[in-house]
């Protein structure tokens, strides 16, 4: 179905792959890596690989996540997140990258919506990217992995963020760009959007019931503010 515009009040963003460059991040890191063995590729460049390694993992990632939020232990798990970040990458001066154009489309969409952030990621490493590029601002709310006893692709995390800008779930715009972030949309009754500059593919994201698939979250300003209603 496509996007009814007039039913949307509020909008929720999913942070990996959907405001966070995090797909090209751990390309670069996995290129880093393999520089020492790039007799080994073709051309003598491993990107291909490294890319195509980065977009495997999207799925059994998503499943594995799943099942310990089934076990109860997602907490701990995320919390294991946060510590290796805090003890990893939290320690270099600038850890994540920003999807192009993120920052105009936040700044252009809080004129008309409350926005949230729905991520899975742990609550450290979510408001540490917050903070790396000038985006808390924009957010009436943050919901992490800590917030909700179950996180995507349970709808809690959705409901929570609606109450907490006084609408309703049904009139949520969930915005991600895998699976879960579409399942988890669907379940809490709202719109979905996905996108196509983080780890999910165009055809899985279409099976899980998205109502709309752009190939950044850039464009969602577009679509919302100079379409016809």
């Amino acid at each position: 179905m496509p996007l009814d515009i007039t039913k949307i009040q509020g909008l929720c963003f999913d942070v990996d792959g959907t405001l966070s460059d995090t797909d090209d991040m751990f390309v670069r890191r996995l290129v880093h890596w393999l520089r020492p063995v790039s007799i080994l590729f073709p051309h003598r460049d491993p990107h291909p690989v490294a890319r195509r390694m980065v977009m495997a993992t999207e799925t059994p990632a998503n499943l594995l996540f799943e099942v310990f939020d089934r076990l109860g232990i997602d907490d701990e798990i995320s919390g294991l997140g946060d510590y290796i970040y805090c003890h990893g990458l939290g320690r270099t001066p600038e850890p994540f990258m920003i999807i192009t154009g993120i920052q105009l489309m936040l700044e252009q969409l809080q004129k008309h919506y409350p926005l949230s952030v729905v991520s899975a990621r742990g609550r450290s490493s979510t408001l540490r990217f917050l903070e790396q590029f000038g985006l808390g601002g924009y957010f009436h709310c943050v919901a992490t992995a800590h917030t909700c006893k179950h996180s995507k692709p349970y709808p809690d995390p959705i409901c929570w963020a609606a109450t907490q800008t006084g609408i309703s779930a049904e009139t949520c715009l969930m915005i991600g760009d895998t699976t879960v972030d579409i399942r988890a949309g669907k379940a809490a009754g709202a719109q979905t959007v996905g996108v196509l500059c983080g780890f999910g593919q165009e055809q899985e994201l279409r099976l899980a019931g998205a109502d709309l698939i752009l190939n950044s979250t850039a464009m969602i300003s577009d679509i919302l503010l100079n379409s016809p209603q």
